[in-house]
């Protein structure tokens, strides 16, 4: 059974496109997959590397579990996770892979063009 990392509530995830070599490099996929980075609250994320630290120790993959906009379960392959503490709170960096097929980049536009949509970094 593959390990997962469950948001329960809350808004799907915002995917930013990632650009960092590191992260492109660990694709070994026979599958064109994109590297993204996520951000998330919780209250337990160093135990929530860690689960991550044990699946890759274990040469075993672990998954984001996720509901995509439209309200439908999506999964994604986690690459990389860290824990940064805020004043806020925990914060989950999780570096996942989305699949090629499904990835849509908005870019934002100049503060000067009126009628732009608000600078969105979603995949």
């Amino acid at each position: 059974m593959d390990e997962k990392i469950t948001i329960i509530e809350g808004p799907p995830p915002v995917f930013e496109q990632v650009s960092d070599a590191w992260a492109l490099g660990l694709n070994e996929s026979p599958n064109v997959l994109v590297p993204a980075l996520t951000r998330l609250r919780t209250f337990n994320g160093n135990a929530l590397v860690e689960r991550c630290h044990r699946a890759w120790s274990n040469q075993q993959p672990i998954h984001l579990h996720y509901r995509n906009d439209m309200g439908l379960e999506e999964t994604a392959p986690i690459l990389a996770a860290r824990n940064v503490e805020t004043s806020e709170g925990h914060v989950l960096l999780l570096w996942v892979y989305l699949d090629k097929e499904h990835v849509e980049y908005e870019f934002g536009s100049d503060d000067d063009d009126e009628d732009a949509e608000p600078d969105d970094h979603n995949l």
